[in-house]
Protein backbone atom coordinates (compact mmCIF):
# COMPACT_ATOMS: atom_id res chain seq x y z
CA UNK A 1 0.00 0.00 0.00
CA UNK A 2 1.37 3.39 -1.01
CA UNK A 3 0.75 5.09 2.34
CA UNK A 4 2.45 2.33 4.36
CA UNK A 5 5.44 2.45 2.06
CA UNK A 6 5.70 6.22 2.57
CA UNK A 7 5.53 5.70 6.34
CA UNK A 8 8.29 3.08 6.29
CA UNK A 9 10.53 5.16 4.03
CA UNK A 10 10.18 8.27 6.19
CA UNK A 11 13.38 8.88 8.17
CA UNK A 12 14.26 5.17 8.16
CA UNK A 13 17.94 6.07 8.31
CA UNK A 14 17.34 7.78 11.67
CA UNK A 15 15.46 4.87 13.16
CA UNK A 16 16.98 2.44 15.65
CA UNK A 17 15.34 -0.77 16.79
CA UNK A 18 13.80 -0.58 20.25
CA UNK A 19 13.73 -4.30 20.76
CA UNK A 20 17.02 -5.80 21.84
CA UNK A 21 18.20 -9.25 20.87
CA UNK A 22 17.43 -11.86 23.53
CA UNK A 23 20.31 -13.33 25.48
CA UNK A 24 19.52 -16.83 24.37
CA UNK A 25 20.06 -15.83 20.71
CA UNK A 26 23.74 -15.08 21.36
CA UNK A 27 25.63 -18.26 20.48
CA UNK A 28 29.07 -16.90 19.63
CA UNK A 29 30.66 -17.13 23.10
CA UNK A 30 29.47 -20.40 24.61
CA UNK A 31 31.49 -23.22 26.07
CA UNK A 32 31.82 -26.15 23.70
CA UNK A 33 30.38 -28.62 26.21
CA UNK A 34 27.25 -26.47 26.67
CA UNK A 35 26.28 -26.13 23.02
CA UNK A 36 22.67 -26.89 22.17
CA UNK A 37 21.96 -29.01 19.13
CA UNK A 38 19.40 -28.35 16.48
CA UNK A 39 16.69 -30.14 18.40
CA UNK A 40 13.18 -29.19 17.25
CA UNK A 41 11.71 -28.99 20.77
CA UNK A 42 14.48 -26.71 22.01
CA UNK A 43 14.01 -24.50 18.96
CA UNK A 44 10.29 -24.18 19.66
CA UNK A 45 10.97 -23.26 23.29
CA UNK A 46 13.41 -20.60 22.12
CA UNK A 47 10.87 -19.12 19.72
CA UNK A 48 8.20 -19.09 22.41
CA UNK A 49 10.51 -17.36 24.88
CA UNK A 50 11.48 -14.79 22.28
CA UNK A 51 7.86 -14.04 21.41
CA UNK A 52 7.02 -13.57 25.09
CA UNK A 53 10.00 -11.27 25.53
CA UNK A 54 9.04 -9.16 22.51
CA UNK A 55 5.44 -8.91 23.74
CA UNK A 56 6.68 -7.68 27.12
CA UNK A 57 8.90 -5.12 25.37
CA UNK A 58 6.00 -3.92 23.23
CA UNK A 59 3.60 -3.55 26.17
CA UNK A 60 6.26 -1.87 28.32
CA UNK A 61 7.09 0.63 25.57
CA UNK A 62 3.39 1.45 25.15
CA UNK A 63 2.68 1.77 28.88
CA UNK A 64 5.66 4.07 29.37
CA UNK A 65 4.89 6.20 26.34
CA UNK A 66 1.17 6.52 27.06
CA UNK A 67 1.81 7.45 30.70
CA UNK A 68 3.80 10.52 29.65
CA UNK A 69 1.47 11.22 26.71
CA UNK A 70 -1.20 11.96 29.37
CA UNK A 71 1.07 14.38 31.25
CA UNK A 72 -0.02 17.90 32.15
CA UNK A 73 3.06 19.52 30.63
CA UNK A 74 3.57 19.76 26.88
CA UNK A 75 7.30 19.01 26.96
CA UNK A 76 6.59 15.65 28.62
CA UNK A 77 3.94 14.84 26.05
CA UNK A 78 6.30 15.77 23.22
CA UNK A 79 8.97 13.45 24.62
CA UNK A 80 6.42 10.65 24.90
CA UNK A 81 5.15 11.16 21.34
CA UNK A 82 8.69 11.02 19.95
CA UNK A 83 9.24 7.79 21.83
CA UNK A 84 5.98 6.26 20.55
CA UNK A 85 6.72 7.33 16.98
CA UNK A 86 10.17 5.75 17.12
CA UNK A 87 8.58 2.64 18.60
CA UNK A 88 6.02 2.44 15.77
CA UNK A 89 8.75 2.67 13.15
CA UNK A 90 10.64 -0.18 14.76
CA UNK A 91 7.45 -2.25 15.00
CA UNK A 92 6.76 -1.71 11.29
CA UNK A 93 9.96 -3.48 10.28
CA UNK A 94 8.62 -7.00 10.99
CA UNK A 95 5.23 -8.63 10.49
CA UNK A 96 5.55 -10.44 13.83
CA UNK A 97 5.89 -7.21 15.81
CA UNK A 98 3.07 -5.61 13.80
CA UNK A 99 0.84 -8.52 14.85
CA UNK A 100 1.86 -8.07 18.49
CA UNK A 101 1.13 -4.35 18.31
CA UNK A 102 -2.29 -5.08 16.83
CA UNK A 103 -3.01 -7.43 19.73
CA UNK A 104 -2.18 -4.72 22.25
CA UNK A 105 -4.61 -2.28 20.62
CA UNK A 106 -7.53 -4.49 21.67
CA UNK A 107 -6.64 -3.65 25.30
CA UNK A 108 -8.20 -0.27 26.27
CA UNK A 109 -5.32 0.66 28.59
CA UNK A 110 -2.82 0.30 25.73
CA UNK A 111 -4.79 1.98 22.94
CA UNK A 112 -2.85 4.91 21.51
CA UNK A 113 -5.44 6.77 19.42
CA UNK A 114 -7.87 7.74 22.23
CA UNK A 115 -5.01 9.21 24.27
CA UNK A 116 -3.98 11.41 21.33
CA UNK A 117 -7.44 12.97 21.07
CA UNK A 118 -7.85 13.31 24.83
CA UNK A 119 -4.60 15.23 25.22
CA UNK A 120 -2.32 16.37 22.37
CA UNK A 121 -5.12 16.78 19.79
CA UNK A 122 -7.68 18.09 22.24
CA UNK A 123 -9.02 21.37 20.95
CA UNK A 124 -8.21 24.38 23.13
CA UNK A 125 -11.87 25.41 23.23
CA UNK A 126 -12.66 22.21 25.09
CA UNK A 127 -10.24 23.14 27.87
CA UNK A 128 -11.93 26.53 28.16
CA UNK A 129 -15.43 25.08 28.22
CA UNK A 130 -14.48 22.55 30.85
CA UNK A 131 -12.90 25.15 33.12
CA UNK A 132 -15.35 26.40 35.72
CA UNK A 133 -15.57 30.10 34.94
CA UNK A 134 -16.46 32.01 38.07
CA UNK A 135 -15.78 29.04 40.34
CA UNK A 136 -13.37 30.13 43.07
CA UNK A 137 -13.30 26.82 44.91
CA UNK A 138 -9.68 26.25 43.84
CA UNK A 139 -8.75 29.46 45.68
CA UNK A 140 -10.60 28.80 48.91
CA UNK A 141 -10.24 25.04 48.87
CA UNK A 142 -7.30 22.94 50.00
CA UNK A 143 -6.61 21.21 46.71
CA UNK A 144 -4.60 23.05 44.03
CA UNK A 145 -6.19 23.71 40.65
CA UNK A 146 -5.04 21.32 37.93
CA UNK A 147 -3.55 23.24 35.01
CA UNK A 148 -2.70 21.56 31.70
CA UNK A 149 -0.38 23.36 29.31
CA UNK A 150 -1.78 23.76 25.77
CA UNK A 151 -0.40 21.71 22.90
CA UNK A 152 2.47 23.32 21.01
CA UNK A 153 2.82 23.21 17.23
CA UNK A 154 5.49 20.52 17.50
CA UNK A 155 3.28 18.44 19.79
CA UNK A 156 0.32 18.57 17.41
CA UNK A 157 2.51 17.63 14.44
CA UNK A 158 4.02 14.69 16.33
CA UNK A 159 0.59 13.51 17.48
CA UNK A 160 -0.61 13.53 13.87
CA UNK A 161 2.39 11.43 12.80
CA UNK A 162 1.66 8.94 15.59
CA UNK A 163 -2.00 8.84 14.51
CA UNK A 164 -0.92 8.17 10.93
CA UNK A 165 1.35 5.32 12.01
CA UNK A 166 -1.29 3.71 14.22
CA UNK A 167 -3.91 3.73 11.45
CA UNK A 168 -1.51 2.26 8.88
CA UNK A 169 -0.25 -0.52 11.16
CA UNK A 170 -3.59 -1.23 12.86
CA UNK A 171 -6.58 -0.57 10.55
CA UNK A 172 -9.06 -0.81 13.45
CA UNK A 173 -7.50 2.37 14.84
CA UNK A 174 -9.48 4.26 12.18
CA UNK A 175 -12.63 3.17 14.05
CA UNK A 176 -11.21 4.41 17.35
CA UNK A 177 -10.36 7.70 15.63
CA UNK A 178 -13.90 7.98 14.24
CA UNK A 179 -15.28 7.54 17.76
CA UNK A 180 -13.24 10.61 18.75
CA UNK A 181 -14.51 12.78 15.84
CA UNK A 182 -11.10 12.59 14.19
CA UNK A 183 -12.05 14.08 10.82
CA UNK A 184 -13.67 17.14 12.38
CA UNK A 185 -10.65 17.69 14.64
CA UNK A 186 -8.18 17.32 11.77
CA UNK A 187 -10.14 19.58 9.44
CA UNK A 188 -10.04 22.25 12.14
CA UNK A 189 -6.26 21.80 12.38
CA UNK A 190 -5.98 22.07 8.60
CA UNK A 191 -7.83 25.38 8.54
CA UNK A 192 -6.33 27.05 11.63
CA UNK A 193 -2.82 25.72 12.29
CA UNK A 194 0.57 26.38 10.69
CA UNK A 195 2.36 24.69 7.81
CA UNK A 196 4.07 22.07 10.00
CA UNK A 197 0.79 20.77 11.40
CA UNK A 198 -1.09 21.14 8.10
CA UNK A 199 1.37 18.91 6.25
CA UNK A 200 1.18 16.22 8.93
CA UNK A 201 -2.60 16.62 8.97
CA UNK A 202 -2.91 15.79 5.24
CA UNK A 203 -0.89 12.59 5.68
CA UNK A 204 -2.96 11.59 8.71
CA UNK A 205 -6.22 12.25 6.82
CA UNK A 206 -5.23 9.80 4.09
CA UNK A 207 -4.41 7.09 6.62
CA UNK A 208 -7.74 7.70 8.39
CA UNK A 209 -9.82 7.35 5.23
CA UNK A 210 -8.20 4.26 3.70
CA UNK A 211 -10.92 1.58 3.75
CA UNK A 212 -12.94 3.55 6.33
CA UNK A 213 -16.31 4.58 4.90
CA UNK A 214 -17.33 6.27 8.18
CA UNK A 215 -14.33 8.59 8.08
CA UNK A 216 -14.85 9.21 4.36
CA UNK A 217 -18.43 10.23 5.09
CA UNK A 218 -17.25 12.63 7.81
CA UNK A 219 -14.72 14.09 5.37
CA UNK A 220 -17.49 14.63 2.84
CA UNK A 221 -19.73 16.29 5.44
CA UNK A 222 -16.90 18.66 6.38
CA UNK A 223 -16.46 19.68 2.72
CA UNK A 224 -12.93 18.34 2.93
CA UNK A 225 -12.28 18.41 -0.81
CA UNK A 226 -13.14 22.11 -0.92
CA UNK A 227 -10.80 22.86 2.01
CA UNK A 228 -7.90 21.06 0.34
CA UNK A 229 -8.65 22.60 -3.06
CA UNK A 230 -8.69 26.10 -1.53
CA UNK A 231 -5.20 25.55 -0.10
CA UNK A 232 -3.99 24.11 -3.42
CA UNK A 233 -5.25 27.11 -5.41
CA UNK A 234 -3.99 29.79 -3.02
CA UNK A 235 -0.66 31.10 -4.34
CA UNK A 236 0.01 32.79 -0.99
CA UNK A 237 0.19 29.39 0.73
CA UNK A 238 3.60 27.77 1.25
CA UNK A 239 4.59 25.87 -1.91
CA UNK A 240 5.49 22.67 -0.04
CA UNK A 241 2.05 22.63 1.55
CA UNK A 242 0.41 23.14 -1.85
CA UNK A 243 2.43 20.19 -3.20
CA UNK A 244 1.29 18.14 -0.22
CA UNK A 245 -2.32 19.02 -1.11
CA UNK A 246 -1.67 17.81 -4.64
CA UNK A 247 -0.28 14.52 -3.32
CA UNK A 248 -3.31 14.18 -1.07
CA UNK A 249 -5.76 14.53 -3.95
CA UNK A 250 -3.77 12.12 -6.12
CA UNK A 251 -3.78 9.45 -3.41
CA UNK A 252 -7.41 9.96 -2.44
CA UNK A 253 -8.78 9.99 -6.00
CA UNK A 254 -6.63 7.01 -6.92
CA UNK A 255 -8.04 5.11 -3.95
CA UNK A 256 -11.74 5.81 -4.61
CA UNK A 257 -11.51 5.74 -8.43
CA UNK A 258 -14.50 4.08 -10.12
CA UNK A 259 -16.78 4.40 -7.11
CA UNK A 260 -20.39 5.18 -8.04
CA UNK A 261 -21.94 5.15 -4.57
CA UNK A 262 -21.39 7.25 -1.43
CA UNK A 263 -19.14 8.24 0.21
CA UNK A 264 -17.00 10.36 -2.15
CA UNK A 265 -18.99 9.22 -5.20
CA UNK A 266 -18.91 12.78 -6.61
CA UNK A 267 -15.24 13.44 -5.97
CA UNK A 268 -14.43 13.79 -9.69
CA UNK A 269 -17.22 16.31 -10.23
CA UNK A 270 -16.21 18.22 -7.10
CA UNK A 271 -12.57 18.37 -8.22
CA UNK A 272 -13.59 19.55 -11.70
CA UNK A 273 -15.80 22.27 -10.23
CA UNK A 274 -13.17 23.48 -7.76
CA UNK A 275 -10.00 23.21 -9.85
CA UNK A 276 -11.18 23.36 -13.44
CA UNK A 277 -11.43 20.79 -16.20
CA UNK A 278 -7.74 20.69 -17.12
CA UNK A 279 -6.36 20.27 -13.60
CA UNK A 280 -9.07 17.78 -12.64
CA UNK A 281 -8.34 15.64 -15.72
CA UNK A 282 -4.63 15.76 -14.96
CA UNK A 283 -5.25 14.64 -11.36
CA UNK A 284 -7.48 11.79 -12.50
CA UNK A 285 -4.94 10.57 -15.08
CA UNK A 286 -1.94 11.00 -12.77
CA UNK A 287 -3.67 9.18 -9.90
CA UNK A 288 -3.40 5.96 -11.90
CA UNK A 289 0.41 6.03 -11.98
CA UNK A 290 2.79 3.06 -11.71
CA UNK A 291 1.54 0.41 -9.32
CA UNK A 292 4.41 -1.78 -10.55
CA UNK A 293 7.08 0.66 -9.38
CA UNK A 294 9.03 0.03 -6.21
CA UNK A 295 8.22 2.20 -3.14
CA UNK A 296 10.91 4.84 -3.73
CA UNK A 297 10.01 5.19 -7.40
CA UNK A 298 6.33 5.51 -6.57
CA UNK A 299 7.03 8.19 -4.00
CA UNK A 300 9.13 10.09 -6.55
CA UNK A 301 6.40 9.69 -9.19
CA UNK A 302 3.80 11.00 -6.74
CA UNK A 303 5.88 14.11 -6.04
CA UNK A 304 6.44 14.74 -9.76
CA UNK A 305 2.75 14.42 -10.55
CA UNK A 306 1.82 16.73 -7.67
CA UNK A 307 4.15 19.40 -9.06
CA UNK A 308 2.53 19.06 -12.48
CA UNK A 309 -0.86 19.59 -10.94
CA UNK A 310 0.42 22.71 -9.19
CA UNK A 311 1.91 24.05 -12.40
CA UNK A 312 -1.34 23.48 -14.27
CA UNK A 313 -3.15 25.63 -11.71
CA UNK A 314 -0.53 28.38 -11.71
CA UNK A 315 -0.86 28.83 -15.47
CA UNK A 316 -4.24 30.44 -14.95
Amino acid sequence: MMEIEKFLLSERSKTEMYLKKPLWSETGKRDGSAKIGDDGAVSEVGKSLQQQRVYREVTLALRTGLRDARAEFSFLRVRALRSILKFLRSVAEAESTVDLFNQTQSIPQLQVVPVLFQHSLKESGEDYNESKVGDLSHIFGVEPMKVTSPSTDAEVALALRVLEGCCLLHPESTTLAHQNNAIQVLMNILSTRGVLEQGACLDALISLMVDSSSNQMDFEKCNGIMEVADLLRDKQVDENLRLKCGEFLLLLIGHVNGRDSPPLATIHEDTRRLLGEKSASLIWAASQFGSTLDPEQRLTALQIQARRVLESLDLY
